[in-house]
């Protein structure tokens, strides 16, 4: 985080920020993110990894967010594309939380991205005593390509199968300003910049994009319930609509929020920007979690 910014951003938590924000209205400040608790392996590439921050403050078990980043399918890392705020915010709020790896196309397909999502969580699970989680309530949360990969996995159980889980593991699913949950209609609408992207992603048969749509799969079961999140794009508002509609119908519990932002700006800032809590998707993420959790 540049200088400039993590100024702005102190700026805006500063004014009013509740007491048990203040550690990360001090690490927006400095630009920081806090150092994992855990790095884990999850598999036997190296891509194949996640950090694992406890919840602060907590006795007994806690709850589990667990996030996917984005990058086209193809780039990004824990590292560098899972936002400065989330891992101070959500520990601090009570929740685990764990940022992973997963293997990149092209060396790896997005079936096989999908199948490292599971088997991330499988991996957290297994250790869910040790590590401080309650393995009954869990929701994973992802961005851009991380939202139709967790959306994927909540509507194809046979992701969570291979890895020995099942719907009945997950209390739901946040996938934030995705643009692909019927990936057919997003390559339709995609524009010459994206459609290579789309192309090595998911290729040219009908067939194959039709199994990678979250929207196709959504007739029940599914995952309990989800949270679409999105800003103020064209595509990625009729993306969540879709998704949202074919969750309904298949009497799957479904809310989807709108935030201000436009392009490419407003959909990193989404992602770069939840947790701080100045920024408008954070309360309401964090009223979802709540009920949620309480269940």
């Amino acid at each position: 985080m540049n200088k400039t910014l993590a100024v702005a951003l102190f700026a805006l938590v500063a004014a009013s920020v509740p007491a048990d924000a203040q550690r990360l209205r001090d690490r927006l400040a400095r630009g920081e993110a806090p150092a994992a608790d855990r790095t884990i392996a999850y598999g036997s590439d190296p891509q194949q990894k996640l950090d694992l921050w406890r919840a602060k403050g907590v006795t007994g078990p806690a709850p589990l967010v667990l996030f996917v980043h984005g990058g086209g399918w193809q780039r990004g890392s824990k590292d560098n594309a899972t936002g400065r705020a989330k891992a101070t915010h959500y520990p601090h709020s009570g929740y685990a939380f764990a940022s992973i790896d997963y293997r990149l196309v092209p060396e790896a397909t997005v079936e096989q991205q999908a199948q490292d999502v599971a088997q991330a969580l499988k991996a957290v699970l297994d250790q869910a005593a040790a590590l401080g989680v309650d393995r009954r309530r869990v929701v994973v949360m992802g961005h851009s390509a991380g939202a139709h990969l967790v959306a994927l996995v909540g509507t194809d159980e046979r992701y969570l199968r291979a890895a020995g889980l099942s719907f009945a593991d997950l209390a739901g699913v946040i996938p934030i300003d995705g643009a692909a949950y019927d990936v057919a209609a997003q390559m339709a609408d995609a524009g010459r910049f994206m459609q290579a992207t789309y192309e090595q992603a998911f290729g040219t048969e009908t067939e194959r994009q039709r199994r990678l749509s979250p929207t196709l799969h959504a007739g029940t079961p599914n995952a309990p319930r989800f949270l679409l999140l999105h800003v103020e794009r064209d595509d990625g508002t009729r993306q969540a609509q879709g998704l949202a509609t074919a969750l309904r119908t298949a009497g799957t519990e479904v809310e989807v929020q709108a935030f201000p932002g436009t392009g490419l700006r407003g959909h990193m800032e989404i992602n770069r920007r939840l947790g701080d809590p100045a920024y408008a998707a954070t309360p309401v993420v964090d009223a979802w979690l709540k009920r949620v959790f309480a269940r």
